[in-house]
């Protein structure tokens, strides 16, 4: 009888296990919560006139520090800031600002990265040790100390921020792509197309910068979060984005003297930014394992 009663729920605790591996293993194998969340993001940064419920530089007095979940007859979701404006509507339009950051310099950076990184690494001698140590110097360079030099000399605006984001984005690529550049120029193909009268530009377009997508393609993804990250730390120290643009950056600095008082003016845009971040590392991870052979078979 106990063997029957054993067997009956293990019958029925087996449905129960497989679907939980079933979940687990989709949700391993397939970044489901950074999407989303990357998604909700791209939703906030294009509609964010249509979803704020507010003007997010529009000022109330009255409301300076209101509760957020509308409490104490709060009008506000997620409260009022430090001059009462509203903190939700201000992390929308916020996202726009990392929208426009992904957007702007990643492409700008990823151009002129690939572009060297595919010179450097088919031209090879002097060349390739030219750009190699003007990427070593620019990389010991500190980069805070010339963003701060720069919003002090030129002032700080959307301008200023989108070239320091450019001149922080091509680096990594450089050195990438070069790295895949000097294994495939010593390729069969390419040894067939360069005897066949190709020229150096058709090689480099058409045979060797191919072979650089996916290395591309995960640098792109793992970059972002960190010229996020790089845009919020310029506008915390006030050589980014000028006030009253909302960004995610200056409105933690706004509020970090209102922490005791009225912490959610910092902590709410503080975590959009972490959840941000760490969507677009999980899903740069996660597309290296799949553009990876030798780690795909492993998943």
């Amino acid at each position: 009888m106990n063997i029957e009663q054993t067997a009956r729920a293990a019958a029925r605790s087996a449905p129960r296990s497989q679907r939980r591996l079933t979940l687990w293993y989709i949700l391993r194998r397939w970044p489901i919560l950074p999407v989303a969340l990357l998604a909700l993001l791209a939703i906030m940064g294009v509609g964010a006139d249509w979803i704020a419920p507010n003007d997010p530089i529009d000022q109330s007095l009255p409301d300076r520090n209101a509760r957020p979940l509308y409490q104490d007859g709060s009008p506000y979701f997620f409260g009022g800031d430090h001059v009462g404006r509203d903190v939700l509507s201000r992390v929308i339009h916020g996202a726009r600002v990392s929208l426009s950051v992904m957007a702007v310099a990643l492409s700008a950076g990823m151009l002129i990265g690939t572009g060297l990184g595919l010179f450097a690494g088919y031209a090879g001698g002097i060349v390739d040790e030219i750009i190699t140590r003007i990427v070593d110097i620019w990389m010991g360079f500190p980069f805070l100390l010339l963003a701060l030099v720069a919003a002090i000399i030129v002032g700080a605006s959307f301008t200023v921020i989108m070239v320091l984001m450019i001149l922080v984005a091509w680096v990594s690529f450089v050195r990438n792509v070069r790295a895949d550049v000097l294994v495939l120029k010593e390729s069969g193909y390419v040894a067939l197309a360069r005897i066949s009268g190709a020229s150096t530009v058709r090689i480099l377009v058409r045979h060797i910068m191919p072979g650089t997508i996916g290395t591309i393609t995960v640098i792109a993804s793992l970059s972002v979060g960190n010229l996020i990250l790089y845009e919020a730390t310029l506008s915390f120290l006030g050589a980014g984005i000028p006030a009253p643009t909302p960004s995610w950056g200056n409105m933690v600095a706004e509020g970090r003297d209102y922490l005791q008082t009225a912490w959610w003016t910092s902590v709410i845009p503080g975590t959009a930014l972490f959840l941000t971040v760490m969507s677009l590392n999980f899903f740069g991870d996660w597309l290296r394992d799949r553009l990876d052979p030798r780690l795909r078979q492993l998943g």
